[in-house]
């Protein structure tokens, strides 16, 4: 009964024969039994256009396990589309989908023992709560997303999901007629694939190259090109590799790893979600990551790349001029990167980006001459965010920088975008959106919709948002989200009132109230959060989560 060259936890010995029984049922053979058991993780599902495609990429890392002597088998992960989500309750269920992905894939990969894994993410939360998950596994795991939607086009000029949403604003105030607007919406997203900006799940997919989760391309190879059907063979045959080598996440998810994930994103100006989910990750390692590491590592970090919605670039031509190695290689000239570090590749960071060629200056800036010397997102502190909020600075226009303001105060994001579509808001103010936090949402909702409203009616060098809610990486202009503490845990926020003066300053790295703080300190005495009632996953959430300075990740001591 016994099979002394088994590679399979099942294979051996008598006490396992119920289990090859049920394999068996599954219609394996005893050579399948007798390999590794990987498994690939696929959030394929017909509902987000950014995992249409995924069951290629599925059939091809099977094929790829396969061939390097592997027995592949496929489990499913959930996803939602942020896209379809925005701007109604559905998007207080995105954010919170990340734990669910780790937990049930950490459920399904140890209750059934799996040797190995390949995750098959693409969008907003299955990358981060993949990479949760791998961490608490650990075992050897690579990352093959579905890859990156190409480019729209309107007009003649590339377009993405970004300009749709600011196309609703630009209509809604005349700025275009309706035949123009029906053409953003059938040419906008073009194919399968996240979105074509440098937008939270592009963000996020080209971070596991930068943190060595990943092989070259995974985050910008687009999702229609054959080349990502290659990709995730290969991405198949190496974790064989990585398998046979006893290479585990928590070998290449290290501190220094953290710090050149930070530096990439802020070399590419990525989405403010990357400060949630490098945290949340970097817990699920042991590694605990403060918010002002961001603010070290932008010091000395210069921008190279302007992806929409800072610039007109989109993943493709990031793809085409080299892509993250590239990128990489640029930060690496100035000695910004830990090069000793092993990856998913088998080799080292610097063994990976030696002789990655910047091909296009104008898509990936030479590190001599970077849009700014300081990294895309800051972390800004003040009264009014005594624990931290996020800005993607390289996305706010120069006249932006330093702006102080009346504040429009608003309870949801609901309200706050009938206002703006309702011309309320006006030149110099600073529109607050409170109680969309982790716990106020809950969920802690983006702000797609008011962010872009504001973009197309024109009011994008004149107006700032602030919220305890998040941000699409689709957003631009001075918005400035994750405010810690939030409104429903008593945050300043909370209190804010119509008519106080904000004032946002991002070269300083401040947020402030303009209210004396005696006048502070009164209203805090009087103020009591609004509570909502709640039920189902969101309430257990809403007991659970920790704030966005913490990744709002969910606390573990209950």
């Amino acid at each position: 009964m016994e099979c002394k060259e088994c590679n399979n936890f099942f294979c051996e010995g008598a006490d396992k024969a119920p289990q090859r029984s049920l394999f068996n049922a599954l219609g394996f053979t005893k050579e399948e039994m007798k390999k590794p058991l990987v498994g690939i993780v696929s959030s394929y599902n017909e509902i987000v256009p950014g995992h249409m495609n995924i069951d290629k990429i599925v059939e091809a890392v099977k094929l790829g396990v396969a061939m390097a002597g592997g027995t592949p088998v496929v489990f499913p992960a959930i996803a939602v589309c942020d896209g379809i989500a925005m701007g109604h309750e559905g998007m207080k269920y995105s954010l919170v989908t990340r734990g669910l992905i780790a937990d049930s894939t950490e459920c399904m990969a140890l209750a059934h023992h799996f040797d190995a894994l390949v995750m098959v993410p693409n969008c907003d939360k299955n990358v981060p709560g993949l990479l949760m998950a791998a961490a608490r596994i650990n075992v050897p795991t690579i990352f093959v997303s579905g890859g990156p939607m190409l480019a729209g086009h309107v007009k003649g000029s590339k377009t993405s999901l970004s300009s749709m949403f600011e196309a609703v604003g630009a209509y809604t105030a005349g700025k275009i007629t309706e035949e123009e607007f029906e053409e953003y919406e059938n040419k906008a997203c073009p194919t399968c694939g996240s979105c074509s900006g440098m937008y939270t799940a592009n963000s996020m997919n080209c971070l596991t190259e930068a943190i060595g989760m990943g092989l070259r391309g995974n985050g910008t190879i687009p999702a229609v090109y054959s080349e990502r059907i290659r990709l995730a063979k290969l991405a198949g045959m190496k974790v064989m590799e990585l398998y046979q080598r006893n290479i585990r996440p928590l070998d290449i998810m290290t501190k220094e790893a953290f710090e050149n994930a930070l530096t990439v994103d802020m070399a590419l100006g990525c989405s403010t979600n990357t400060m949630l989910h490098i945290p949340a990750i970097a817990h699920e390692c042991g590694i605990e990551i403060n918010l002002d590491i961001a603010n070290e590592i932008s010091a000395k970090t210069p921008n190279i790349c302007h992806l929409a919605p800072a610039g007109h670039a989109y993943m493709e031509d990031l793809n085409e001029a080299g892509g993250i190695y590239a990128v990489m290689n640029e930060l690496n000239k100035k000695g910004l990167l830990h090069t000793d570090l092993i990856t998913a590749t088998g080799k080292t960071v610097g063994e990976n980006i030696k002789g990655c060629v910047n091909k296009n200056p104008d898509i990936i800036r030479p590190i001599e001459t970077p849009y700014s010397e300081e990294g895309g997102i800051a972390v800004l502190r003040g009264n009014l965010a005594k624990d931290g909020c996020v800005v993607k600075r390289s996305a706010v226009v120069p006249e932006m920088l330093t702006h102080t303001g009346p504040a429009k105060v608003f309870d949801c994001e609901e309200d706050a975008q009938a206002a703006i579509l309702g011309g309320k808001i006006v030149a110099g103010d600073v529109v607050v959106i409170r109680y969309e936090g982790p716990k106020g949402g809950p969920g802690m909702r983006e702000m797609l919709n008011p962010t872009s409203a504001i973009q197309g009616m024109g009011l994008g060098s004149s107006v700032a948002l602030i919220t305890d809610g998040r941000f699409s990486g689709a957003s631009r202009g001075a918005s400035i989200g994750h405010v810690s503490p939030e409104a429903a845990e008593g945050g300043i926020i909370g209190i804010v009132r119509d008519g106080d003066m904000i004032t946002v300053d991002i070269p300083n790295c401040k947020l402030t109230l303009d209210v004396p703080e005696e006048e502070i300190n009164r209203r805090l005495a009087e103020f009591t959060p609004k509570k909502k009632e709640l039920k189902g996953y969101l309430k257990r959430y809403a007991a659970m989560v920790t704030s966005a300075a913490q990744g709002a990740v969910l606390r573990e001591d209950l």
